[in-house]
């Protein structure tokens, strides 16, 4: 393997989704096709290679209001620990720089602990869930879809700024609803192993449950589901049904952290495209 110094990043293309895809897959990550094919099309994207060989990547997507989001950042096994992540978000950073733009990123707890001393506060707590299959017998409520360019503006309150183009995007895709059920509205997409759910808003945690149950009894799982950490009710209802914690992570923002929005989801689904 190249010295750690004369490794050379590079800017990759949308014909490098493939090679970008196994490295989600080596990573247990539920990225398809199409997210690695969306963010080298509409975002920056760099990597390092050994030969012809894809080893690491990271991810930068624009967003509106001077906000962008840095993703995929990922190394394969046999070159982590090497210092090549923290150089593919220095570069990501400098792109947002020169763009004008603040990023973010969701990072795991070891992860956070790069990214602090890079520049980036923590903003919200995150847990991901999985559930295989819905426990118990209930009536299966009827769900009802839900207006896009609502969903949208909903979206816009609760993050501070506009997502539309990712969206849009997750809603047109074979397999994508946009469901509602009383004052709950939710996204729902197909990954790699599992639908994703999210984002997710509701006046109360118990409207999110129903529509969280309605929407897993209305189709065949294994589902994924992003909750923010300081919604209990929320959490404990969804454990309680059957939902089990995988795994934290930390929503983060480079600079200093600004207030949130009243109105924070009940679920989100961050742009990591887990």
């Amino acid at each position: 393997m190249a010295d750690t110094e004369h490794i050379s990043l590079v800017e990759l293309g949308v014909s490098d989704a493939p090679a970008g895809l196994l490295l989600s897959i080596e990573a247990h990550w539920n990225q398809n096709g199409a997210d690695w094919r969306f963010l080298l099309s509409k975002g920056t994207v760099f990597g390092v290679r050994d030969g012809k060989q894809l080893v690491a990547t990271a991810a930068l997507l624009p967003y509106s209001s001077g906000n962008a989001w840095i993703s995929m950042v990922l190394v394969t096994a046999n070159w982590r620990r090497r210092g090549i992540a923290t150089r593919l978000v220095d570069a990501c950073l400098n792109a947002a720089t020169k763009l004008g733009l603040t990023a973010w990123l969701d990072a795991t707890p070891d992860g956070a602990r790069v990214y602090g001393p890079l520049g980036f506060t923590p903003t919200l707590q995150l847990r991901r869930l999985r559930l295989a299959a819905p426990t118990g017998v209930r009536v299966l409520q009827s769900l009802s879809a839900y207006s896009l360019a609502e969903f949208i503006a909903r979206d816009g309150g609760a993050m501070g700024f506009d997502r539309s183009h990712l969206l849009t995007e997750f809603a047109g895709r074979t397999g994508s609803r946009m469901l509602s059920l009383g004052d709950a509205v939710a996204l729902t997409r197909d990954g790699r192993t599992a639908h994703h759910i999210g984002p997710l808003f509701a006046e109360t945690h118990e409207s999110a449950l129903n529509l969280v149950d309605a929407i897993v009894r209305s189709e065949q799982g294994p589902w994924l589901l992003d909750a923010v950490h300081s919604q209990e009710s929320f959490l404990q209802g969804l454990t309680a049904n059957g939902w089990i914690i995988e795994r934290p992570f930390q929503r983060m923002r480079f600079g200093r952290t600004t207030m949130l929005a009243a109105e924070l989801p009940f679920a989100v689904a961050g742009p990591e495209f887990g």
